[in-house]
Parts: C-alpha cells; structure tokens; sequence
C-alpha cells in the first residue's frame, strides 16, 4: 500500500494548494537544463537528429538518476523522509489543479465580458496566436487546452506513478518537457525535436487511449453526453495532429455537444485543423466549466480505477498467482 497511499497524497497535495510559483519546481528545472545544453550539443553534433537524439537520452537519465538518488538520500535519513520527498516529488508531475484554474481564469474574464482580458488568460495555456481572438475563439482554445492537457498534465504522470512511483511521473515528466521545449515543427526544430516530439507520442500513447474511455464514464456521472462522446471519440479520434491528443478532444466534444478544430494561427501563420464534434450545441463560455468538471472527474476515476487495477496486481503477485 505505500506507492498508493504516495500517489493518493501526492494527488490530493495538488488539488489542495497547486502550483505556487514561489515553490522550487523540478520540472522547470527540467525546461530550463534542456535550454542550457542545447547549444553545446549542437556545437558538438552537427547532424541536427543525433544532437536531438543526445538531448533526450541525457536529459530523462538525468532526470531518473536524480529522482532516485533523491529518494535514496531522503531513506537514508528516515521512513518519513522518504515518503515526504516521494508524495513532493510526484505531487510537482500533476497538474489537476492548475489547469483547471488556469481556465477558470480565462472564464472569469469572458463572464465579465473582458475580451482582452481573456486573450492574456488563455494565451498562459495555449500555443496559438492569441491577439485577435473573440469570445468563442477563446473559448474554443481553452476548452481544446483542458481536453488535451488532461492525459499530459494528469493521467499520464498518474499512468506512470502506478507502474514505477515517483521515478515514473518524474521520467515522463522529463519526456513531456522536452517535446514543449523542442516539439516544434519550424526550421529551428523540426530535425532537432524530432526525438523529443516521437518520444512524448510514444509515452501518451497508452494513457491517451485509457483516459478516453475513462471520461465517458465520467460524462455519464456528470449527465452529459457519454454516448455521444463514445461515438465522436470512434469517429474523429484522429482528426488531429496529434496521434495521441485527438482521443480526449474527440471525447470530449462528444460528451459536450460541441465542435472543436478550425482555423488558428500560429506565429502569425494560419493553419487549418480538421474539425472535431458536431455542434448540437453553440459553444459558450459555460463549456469552460463543463470542460472542467469534466477533466477532475476523469482524473479521480482514472486515479481510482488504476490504483484498483495496481492493488489487485500486486496483491495476486504477493499471493503468487502471478510468481509461478
């Protein structure tokens, strides 16, 4: 019960107080030592795809390496030790908290009728250019960012912790920082971020395609549209650049009646993405909180559902169900 009773407090410290941004946060730290080697690795391979490949090789060992000697020094000191640095370690890989503040702050803005006040917000959780965006524009931006950011900022590490603990979360953590950092498909990154943008597809793969199902459950708890979001999640699951990031969009489009996708612009360039959903419903700025409701709900069931799949597991293990 120990990796449990971690993951339970690591998520329930996150839901509590968030992200301060006063607080010491290892996963910048990931970001920024990224950011530092990043030059000298080109210096010192100058085929764009193996200095990107080098990045990431040193960059989520670093990051493993850390992470257990950091536990391995805290149980060297006590018990409790351990455990306090395990739940502050994993608590930094989940966003539950964060995201869904960071979006109700762009609803606030758009209740008050404050259009540009709502551009700044959601242009904190988003890549897109956000400068002329309306009201429904941003209210589309915010409600793709909770869909996606859902498996990346939530089940994802939580996927993880549940199958190697703080080690895990923080490696995946490592893995996603890097694809935000290099994962761009411009002329400075396109050969160099390949491995980092591969990778984080190849680590989303599985939690993408459990959370799915996982917020049909919820859209039915929370009586909104679970047959529908089943249904949008089959049909348009990979109308989306992502190969991964489509499955909760699609979801939840479905279980809110809405269409997502068009038109964005990206560094002043527009780009036209395939829709997602069919409109039974004009999106409004009260889809935020839906998207909201619905992106805690999915992460306590995932949380739930996985920690009784790993205590079934390990506990037919420890009986030797498993051993022979």
């Amino acid at each position: 019960m120990q990796t449990e009773l971690i993951i339970i407090s690591a998520f329930c410290l996150d839901a509590l107080v968030g992200d301060p941004r006063w607080l010491y946060h290892p996963v910048r730290s990931i970001g920024a030592l990224a950011i530092r080697l990043e030059a000298p690795i080109r210096k010192l391979f100058r085929y764009e795809y193996l200095a990107g490949v080098v990045t990431v090789l040193l960059i989520v060992s670093l990051t493993g390496m850390a992470t257990w000697l950091l536990l391995a020094v805290a149980n060297q000191f006590h018990t409790f030790a351990y455990y306090a640095m395990s739940i502050l370690l994993l608590y930094t890989t989940v966003a539950t908290h964060d995201l869904a503040a960071h979006s109700n702050d762009v609803y606030k803005q758009l209740v008050k009728n404050d259009i540009a006040g709502g551009r700044k917000k959601v242009a904190l959780i988003v890549g897109r250019d956000t400068n002329n965006l309306n009201e429904a524009e941003i209210t589309r931006a915010a409600v793709e960012s909770v869909a996606e950011s859902t498996v990346d900022g939530i089940t994802a590490p939580l996927f993880y912790a549940l199958i190697a603990g703080p080690i895990g979360a923080m490696v995946y953590k490592a893995i996603n920082t890097l694809d935000s950092t290099f994962g761009y498909k411009n002329d400075r990154y396109m050969k160099f971020g390949w491995a980092s943008a591969r990778l984080d597809d190849i680590a989303n793969y599985l939690p993408a395609r459990l959370t799915s199902p996982v917020m049909c459950l919820a859209a039915g708890i929370l009586h909104l549209r679970p047959v529908n979001a089943f249904k949008v999640m089959l049909s348009d699951r990979q109308n989306h650049t992502s190969p991964n990031s489509g499955f909760t969009e699609a979801t939840m489009a479905g279980a809110l009646g809405v269409q997502l996708g068009g038109l964005n612009y990206y560094f002043g360039k527009a780009s036209e993405k395939p829709l997602i959903g069919l409109s039974i419903e004009k999106l409004n700025i009260g889809h935020i909180k839906k998207a909201n409701n619905l992106m805690c709900v999915t992460s306590i069931l995932f949380l739930l559902l996985g920690l009784g799949l790993r205590f079934a597991v390990v506990s037919l293990w420890n009986m030797g169900g498993l051993g022979q």
